[in-house]
């Protein structure tokens, strides 16, 4: 299992240390180098103490491999400097992590900390790919009361032990088809936070048709985040995320959604999209958000059967691929010329490493994370939604189902096997359990395609910070 991972993007050569989250910027000799040098040190299960016998030793071997290509003094230097980072932590690290989770998924007390409430199992507009059909899930269309949502928001405290913080994001569906049980519930969660000993960050997900200067005005106040549902460009947004008669919705939200960024002073927001087969060329749509004055833009990647006319192809990546190296490139010049914007895709944190949490935890659904039904049925996330073998309890008995519970919490980055030999491994922790469950059976499995595209996510997210610290 390599630990290292060495590519080429934009004109450099980036090396990251997979298990510190290291990165460095080498020369062409390193570039040649590094390769050997992984095997050498390999083969010896890193251990250095040959080097108080044999000091030359890895330099001999690089220098042999690479037969003459270049002075020996460059490649002593660079073996040389690749040996010191090692010998501090920042190139060929362990993973000091891989042996404890076992212990840490079977000890760890699991609170839950947020719900997905589904306000409405209903929706006002007709989108092609909605995984949720028009809304209703699988089921039946319906609007939660005040009652279930107050249980379930009793519920959220009761399961959050001395977790201060809780999140309670209004989904749908379309959340503003029953605005006033949102108003009501945000009401009654800010009553209890003082008593409690709580914190409620309220998050809103909406298509933005039913938007007003009212509602703007309480989100603004409330919510600590809010979703802003747009394709992109008007042709793909209007053929995508139309209204049932079939009526395109973007020349009605657009103005709307622009007016909210600003009043959010372009933060606590995100325009989100989805690009599917039918706009490959998604950097266009990313662009075209920017360029409307958006700052905060995330366009994803369809998750879709196979047999869906929109779903994302195999023989789709290598135009995919290249898109966001597009964008990439774009995102620097533009933030060079101080008109940048944050694609959610490319924000990555490299200043602290990967994170310890995401390698142990998974991404929290089932365990920290629940979706709740206007009924109050609990499910391990909004994607498993009427799936009734991931019914996990509801607001009136809780968690019913700790067999499912126990799932979740042993699905990580160490338990699927596609995860074991893939570098960008602790920067998704693991990818998202119901795509898996949906491609593969098993919430241990992988969505392929979302792997392949979240790897080149994560190189062009390092190659930007790279280059903006030039």
């Amino acid at each position: 299992m390599s630990r290292i991972h060495c590519y080429r993007n934009n004109g450099y050569n980036i090396v990251l240390d997979i298990n510190s989250g290291c990165i460095h910027l080498v020369d062409e000799v390193t570039w040649d180098v590094l390769p050997i040098l992984e095997e050498w040190l390999a083969g010896r299960d890193y251990d250095f103490s040959i080097l108080k016998e044999d000091p030359d030793a890895p330099v001999k071997a690089a220098g042999s491999a690479l037969n003459g290509r270049y002075p020996e003094e460059s490649v002593r230097s660079a073996v040389s400097e690749c040996i010191d980072l090692t010998l501090q932590g920042m190139l060929f690290t362990k993973d000091i992590y891989q042996d404890a989770i076992e212990a840490f998924s079977g000890n760890r007390r699991t609170v839950v900390k947020a719900l997905c409430l589904h306000i409405a199992h209903d929706c006002n507009l007709a989108c092609r790919y909605c995984f949720a059909e028009e809304g209703e899930y699988h089921g039946r269309k319906a609007l939660m009361s005040f009652e279930v949502g107050k249980k379930a928001l009793d519920f959220l405290i009761a399961s959050s032990g001395a977790r201060r913080n809780l999140e309670v994001d209004f989904f749908g569906g379309e959340p503003l088809l029953n605005w006033q049980v949102v108003k009501d519930l945000v009401a009654y969660g800010r009553s209890r936070e003082e008593e409690a000993g709580k914190k409620f960050r309220f998050t809103l997900t909406t298509n933005g048709v039913l938007l007003n200067d009212e509602i703007m005005e309480f989100c603004n106040r409330e919510m600590g985040n809010v979703v802003l549902s747009v394709d992109g460009r008007k042709e793909v947004h209007d053929f995508m995320r139309p209204f049932r008669k079939g009526a395109g919705s973007y020349d009605l939200i657009m103005p709307k959604f622009k007016k909210f960024a600003d009043l959010r002073e372009q933060d606590r927001y995100y325009v989100r999209g989805t690009y599917t087969h039918y706009n490959l060329d998604f950097s266009k749509d990313v662009l075209h958000l920017a360029d409307q004055g958006f700052r905060q833009i995330s366009i994803e990647p369809v998750v879709a059967p196979d047999e869906a006319d929109y779903a994302i192809r195999k023989e789709d990546i290598p135009i995919l691929l290249e898109q966001y190296d597009i964008l990439a490139k774009e995102m620097i010049k533009r933030e060079k010329e101080g008109r940048g914007f944050n694609f959610f895709h490319f924000m990555i944190d490299l200043t602290g490493g990967p994170c310890v949490y995401k390698r142990l935890s998974g991404c929290g659904s089932g365990t920290e994370y629940l979706a709740v039904t206007p009924w109050g049925d609990l499910y391990p996330c909004h994607q498993f939604v009427g799936e009734e073998e991931y019914l996990m309890g509801n607001v009136d008995q809780g968690v019913i189902r700790p067999d499912i519970v126990d799932k979740f919490g042993h699905c990580n980055v160490y338990t699927k096997p596609a995860c074991r030999d893939c570098f960008a491994r602790f920067y998704c922790s693991g990818g998202c359990a119901a795509n898996a469950s949906h491609f593969t059976g098993n919430i241990n499995g992988n969505y392929e395609i979302g792997c392949i595209l979240q790897r080149k996510r994560v190189e062009c997210a390092i190659m930007i910070k790279a280059a903006l610290a030039e």
